[in-house]
């Protein structure tokens, strides 16, 4: 029998997948969306989304959860900038200021 707690927990690692940073440009981009627009509705400054998209920071708790939460709802509207030509997502694990 397994562990439902357990089960929760691997799958919030499988879901606190970022996409690599230019498909994160794209879908803004895609939506018509200002790096700008993008820090208000997150909740820090432009720079942040900046360095997130260009790969030089990943955002953290609790701003991370609403970004996800922002390009997972991008990615449905527009699948192919969802489209990752570059490899695979960014993991969790990688974390950096911002």
């Amino acid at each position: 029998m397994t562990d439902p707690d357990r089960l929760k927990r691997v799958d919030a690692l499988l879901d606190d997948v970022l996409p690599p940073p230019p498909v994160r440009t794209k879908l803004r981009l895609a939506a018509g969306l200002t790096q700008q627009e993008v820090a208000e509705a997150v909740g820090v400054k432009r720079l942040a989304v900046a360095r997130w998209e260009l790969g030089q920071t990943h955002p953290r708790r609790p701003h991370r959860a609403a970004y996800m939460h922002l390009l997972n709802r991008l990615a449905e509207r527009y699948p192919e900038a969802a489209k990752s030509e570059e490899g695979m997502p960014t993991p969790v694990s990688e974390r950096g200021s911002g």
